[in-house]
């Protein structure tokens, strides 16, 4: 039985190296995966903008701009900033969407107010753009 024991030891270590193997197989195999899944849905979400017709090069004419109301409360503490915004704008130039990218939540909520008032050239198709919008409490 002493012969028996020790084959199930070096078997026994056999399994944990193969198994020590196996998962760093297994999380090579899944980081392959996850990159390219990543990938996978950037390359889609760029074919779903350009399939919906939008252009995200063109610079468009503002005609008509709404300044943002700067909140009483930041201005008077000298609360200021730059907020980014990123603008859908329709073909016949009024502004259809505005995401908040970066900035502060409350100067954010006044610029994307007056944004969504401008009104920019029309074109032939809908154009994305990011946008960023000072707020200066010295002025």
């Amino acid at each position: 039985m002493g012969w028996m024991s020790n084959f199930h030891s070096r078997r026994h270590g056999l399994l944990v190296r193969n198994t020590a193997n196996a998962t760093a197989r297994m999380c090579y195999v899944k980081v392959i995966w996850l990159t390219a899944s990543i990938l996978c849905m950037i390359a889609l979400f760029s074919a779903g903008t350009a399939a919906h017709g939008e252009e995200n090069t063109g610079e468009r004419k503002i005609i008509a701009r709404v300044e943002p109301e700067y909140p009483e409360t930041l201005q008077r503490l000298y609360i200021g900033g730059v907020v980014r915004l990123r603008l859908t704008i329709a073909a016949n130039g009024n502004v259809e969407n505005v995401t908040l990218l970066g900035g502060n939540p409350i100067l954010g909520q006044s610029a994307m107010a007056a944004v969504k008032k401008w009104k920019y050239a029309p074109a032939s198709s809908r154009t994305t753009t990011e946008i960023k919008v000072p707020f200066d409490p010295h002025r």
